[in-house]
């Protein structure tokens, strides 16, 4: 047949609208699974979870103590070695077979527990993720003030040794003169000889004599003391644990409330929503850059951030930071990427989407960079002291260190609702995509009980009611070193684990030829040789030095210098392998449940290391009964012929007035809007 007969059929195939499709799924009774709304939905859902809060406050402090500038050359080699390659491997994973991180693995059965682990993983980050959420949700009501509430001492929350940018002038000249500065009053005469009012100001003098009269470290910033006296009231660690706050357990509540209602209709609704939480962080972010260029002291930070030390990269820590920073930040193998990707249309080019994710991600990592060290430049003009003495990271940086900025420009208030907006769509942007991926996979093993109705959106508010209640012990005074030991914990080593057996079963067990001809079914050619050769052996290789490299400088949970106790530890390496337990797990059950029909070791495991029948993109499950149509027409001199041909009706009836008296124009005019057609045969005395 001709190439226009064929174009034609492959044109009236992609025309079908996706309401005929549904109607027909529904008639058929089989459940279709939702697409986003568009390209674009896709994108920036994937970078509202890609670039979160550890963009803002993770990277550029690795940046900056591994050599400045320098730090970048590894950090671009490891993306191209390991970070895009995963990408584009989960989401071509994830969109071939439209299907969840657990369904999805009949692809080797045996291997099933690595969806399971993914799915923990996001389980797990749910939990404390919101709570950051929550705190910017504090800091925002704070802002609505004439002023923000952190400015200067002499709160009801500020100790003896608050200190802000306003009394760093008489602070210096203190000590200068041998005085100690304490509760804003310098107490001169013989250091030794100073009278100590309190168990507080004797603490801190200890610490400041222990230093030979040098080190002010003892003393605190006021946005350093709302945080901790005020906004968390935190506690002495983490075996006192103390009462709900019940402003913070008010604001996580506030925060899954958010979360729930604009995930409520699934991808639909955070398809939209993402075009908010994309895009509005990177206007803040060039706004916050023009104002903090501005700040005297701004161009030392940045040449403090960006300053190249290539003397550094003779050395393994800056290729192990860059290894775990590329890693963590593009947040493969937690499953979201499978679950966003798993409602693409099956011919999107997911080869370009994971590079202008990957790519796009990392960029904002860098250039949210300037912004951090700009103020932190600001900070230390302001201070008199070293940028190296004022960088800190973490939730420091955003809770502390940029609050105490924002505190000393004109109209703070504004700024500062600006800068938690900011946290916010950033936190909500990466929680919309762990929920979903918790979401997703629970629709996905129960298809036809939760995939009806409205059931979808109950299932959504019981995640997120359940995730609330596992969050209220991080509401407490005590909260701080929960959330601390989840973040540690939760998406560490565990997902290193689960990123070498994901790759090493797509790669070697199912076999990169295999999965490269899958990727051709949707993109019309292959992968090409570079990301074959990293499935089969760079990657691989590389997650297993990271592992080593996170193991080698292990050192257990801390927080503000104060480390946890061991039994605090050990909880948390339980919270890291409780998802990797689960890939042994459900590998020894699957054999033990199969070794009763097969009666042979050997080929149980073989059984279970194919895929299984049912292995194929969901999205072309739906078998449709075609009807035969038997059309029999002559022309004015002889009979033309007969053409049967099967017809998938999808709207309306079809009649022989569909044909033009013209044979030539065979299928074209057959084939309407409203219908696909395939001819199995065609016999004429003309075609």
């Amino acid at each position: 047949m001709s190439e226009s007969y064929n174009e034609t059929i492959k044109n009236g195939r992609e025309s079908m609208k996706t309401a005929e499709h549904r109607q027909i799924a529904k008639e058929s009774g089989t459940v279709i699974r939702e697409e986003w709304g568009g390209k674009l939905e896709f994108i920036f859902s994937c970078l509202s979870y890609a670039v979160g809060l550890g963009n803002l406050w993770r990277f550029p402090y690795r940046c900056y103590s591994n050599g400045g500038g320098a730090f970048l050359i590894p950090y671009t080699i490891i993306l191209l070695l390991a970070g895009m390659p995963l990408v584009f491997l989960e989401m071509s994973f994830g969109q071939y077979a439209s299907e969840g991180i657990i369904s999805i693995w009949k692809i080797c059965p045996l291997m099933e527990g690595i969806g399971w682990g993914m799915f923990f993983v996001s389980f797990l980050v749910g939990i404390y993720y919101n709570m950051i959420v929550a705190w910017t949700i504090f800091y925002l009501f704070a802002s609505l003030g004439k002023d923000v509430p952190w400015r200067g001492c002499g709160h009801e929350w500020n100790t003896g040794r608050c200190s802000g940018l306003d009394d760093v002038e008489n602070q210096k000249n203190c000590t200068d003169n041998q005085g100690f500065w304490f509760n804003r009053t310098c107490f001169n005469g013989a250091r030794n000889n100073i009278t100590l009012y309190s168990e507080d100001m004797r603490l801190a003098y200890n610490l400041y004599s222990s230093s030979n009269f040098t080190d002010t470290s003892y003393l605190n910033l006021p946005s350093y003391e709302y945080f901790h006296g005020h906004a968390l009231d935190i506690s002495d660690g983490i075996g006192n644990l103390g009462a709900i706050k019940w402003k913070q357990l008010g604001c996580l509540f506030l925060s899954w409330f958010l979360v729930c209602i604009c995930l409520l209709k699934g991808v639909k609704s955070q398809g939209k929503v993402a075009y908010f939480t994309a895009l509005f962080p990177y206007f803040v972010i060039l706004i916050m850059g023009i104002r903090v260029a501005t700040l005297e002291g701004s161009i030392k930070g940045v040449e403090f951030y960006i300053k190249p030390d290539f003397s550094i990269l003779k050395g393994a820590k800056v290729w192990g930071d860059a290894a775990v920073q590329i890693f963590f930040s593009l947040s493969p193998c937690w499953g979201g990427l499978i679950t966003l990707a798993s409602y693409n249309k099956f011919n999107n080019n997911c080869y370009k989407d994971a590079i202008i994710i990957s790519i796009g991600n990392c960029l904002t990592s860098f250039i949210a960079g300037f912004v951090v060290f700009g103020s932190i430049g600001y900070m230390a003009h302001e201070m008199g002291t070293e940028v190296s003495k004022v960088a800190v990271h973490g939730s420091g940086l955003a809770f502390i260190a940029y609050p105490e900025v924002i505190a000393s420009l004109p109209v703070s208030s504004l700024w500062s609702l600006i800068f938690f907006l900011m946290l916010l769509t950033l936190g909500l942007g990466t929680q919309f995509s762990v929920v979903t991926t918790v979401h997703t996979t629970i629709l996905d093993i129960y298809p036809e009980t939760l995939r009806t109705g409205k059931k979808p959106m109950y299932l959504m508010a019981s995640i997120c009611f359940v995730l609330f209640l596992l969050g209220l012990p991080m509401t407490t005074r005590g909260g701080m070193y929960v959330l601390q030991l989840f973040d540690d914990y939760s998406a560490s080593f565990s997902v290193l684990f689960i990123g070498f057996f994901e790759i090493i079963t797509i790669s070697w067990i199912y076999g990169i030829k295999r999965f490269s001809d899958n990727i051709s079914e949707m993109l019309g050619k292959r992968p090409n040789l570079w990301f074959r050769s990293l499935w089969l052996a760079g990657t691989p290789f590389l997650i297993i030095g990271i592992v080593f490299f996170s193991f080698y400088q292990y050192k257990g949970s801390s927080y503000e210098q104060h480390p946890f106790p061991n039994w605090a530890n050990i909880i948390g390496l339980c919270i890291t392998f409780f998802p990797v337990s689960f890939i042994p797990a459900i590998a020894f059950y699957k054999l033990s449940i199969s070794y009763k029909y097969h009666k042979s070791l050997l080929k149980t495991i073989q059984f279970l290391l194919n895929p299984r029948e049912n292995w194929k993109p969901a999205n072309r499950e739906i078998e449709f009964k075609p009807r035969v149509i038997e059309i029999n027409f002559t022309d004015k001199d002889s009979i033309i012929g007969t053409c049967q041909r099967k017809c998938i009706e999808a709207n309306g009836k079809f009649s022989g007035e569909d044909l033009d008296d013209d044979t030539d124009i065979k299928v074209e005019n057959f084939i309407k809007s409203s219908s696909v057609c395939d001819v199995t045969s065609v016999s004429s005395n003309k075609l």
